[in-house]
């Protein structure tokens, strides 16, 4: 009984057939299925790995554009009362440091004042715009990491489960 080449695994059997571990076992038909089915899956994830990254970007300009709206109208309110309060203040000095109704030298020295307190808000906006960063997807860079290094380590299995390990335990409490 001679065997037919058509009964061969993976020749007539389709793709994905053949060995017991499920891998091809060599005919072209089976490869380019292999090779095909290979491209399909990681095309899948790059797009499931941008959409994760738009989805973090998203969130996090959202609550960035309430957050600002909401100083926003905060900083409206604070406007219209420090005007208020600087007038009052003007008038104040006024009073207490130029009794020969030269009025105008209160109004200078609250804005000079006014002036030092901005050079100061303006360093410290300065250090903290400069030590913050813009918004990242972090999660989508932490599993592009883990993909690579899967993909590249001999023992794939190894890598994932030590990785989940480190992500749980380097997560920060929210």
């Amino acid at each position: 009984m001679a065997e037919s080449t058509t009964d061969r695994p993976g020749d007539a059997e389709g793709p994905g057939s053949g060995s017991p571990n499920g891998a091809p076992t060599g005919s072209p038909d089976a490869i380019g299925h292999a090779i095909t089915d290979v491209t399909q899956k990681v095309q899948l994830l790059v797009r499931e790995e941008i959409e994760l990254a738009k989805a973090e970007v998203s969130v996090k300009v959202a609550r960035l554009g309430r957050g600002l709206a909401v100083g926003a109208a905060a900083g409206a309110f604070v406007l219209g009362a420090l005007i208020l309060i600087l007038h009052g203040f003007a008038w104040l000095a006024w009073y207490l440091l130029f009794p020969n109704d030269e009025f105008f030298w209160g109004f200078f020295l609250v804005a000079f004042v006014l002036l030092v307190v901005a050079a100061i808000a303006g360093f410290v906006a300065y250090r903290a715009v400069k030590a913050g960063s813009p918004p990242t997807p972090q999660l989508a860079i932490d599993e592009a990491k883990l993909i690579r290094e899967t993909v590249t380590s001999p023992t794939p299995e190894a890598t994932v489960t030590h990785t989940e390990a480190t992500v749980t335990h380097t997560e920060a409490p929210r």
